[in-house]
């Protein structure tokens, strides 16, 4: 009788971070097709953006979408970044962003935030970084949710994975 061992090593690439950011673009690219925005110049920054930050370890979340007074309606989807330790992830198609949503009187937000090997950084190493992103994002409040999250998609590459929610009413 014979036993074998099997180990190995996924390292996450630039190439990885793209593959997962294309997919956070299709999603988006879909959302302007339903409800007008956000522009193709947005698109492409936010896409840089996250790849990036995927790149670095530096996301945590990220929500684009619309919001109404303070708070997030259907159409937003927010992806959360995860390490897979070693397991592998589901690596969904994008898109079944559900059109026709009541957007009516909201606008198209985004809102990001930072996992912890960012605030793990020297506020010089953070400003740095900073300014090799397409834009500088500023503080401002997280809007609340206005229904609820529901998890329905996961985009995985390299050992790490983006978990998408959408907001859905009640």
């Amino acid at each position: 009788m014979s036993s074998y061992t099997v180990s190995t090593t996924n390292t996450f690439t630039i190439t990885h971070a793209r593959h997962m950011a294309a997919k956070v673009a299709a999603d988006l690219k879909r959302m302007q097709r339903f409800y007008g925005a956000p522009s193709d110049a947005d698109i492409a920054d936010y896409e840089t953006e996250v790849v990036e930050l995927l790149k670095a370890g530096y996301l945590d979340t990220v929500t684009y979408g619309y919001k109404r007074s303070d708070k997030w309606i259907e159409p937003t989807l927010r992806y959360t970044a995860k390490d897979l330790a070693g397991s592998s992830g589901n690596d969904d198609d994008p898109g079944k962003v559900r059109p026709n949503a009541d957007i009516s009187g909201a606008s198209f937000y985004n809102y990001l935030t930072y996992s912890s090997a960012w605030f793990a950084l020297t506020p010089d190493q953070r400003e740095s970084f900073k300014k090799g992103l397409p834009f500088q994002r500023t503080g401002a409040a997280e809007p609340g949710i206005s229904g609820y999250l529901m998890p329905d998609r996961t985009y995985s590459a390299g050992g790490k994975a983006l978990d998408r929610f959408s907001v859905r009413s009640y």
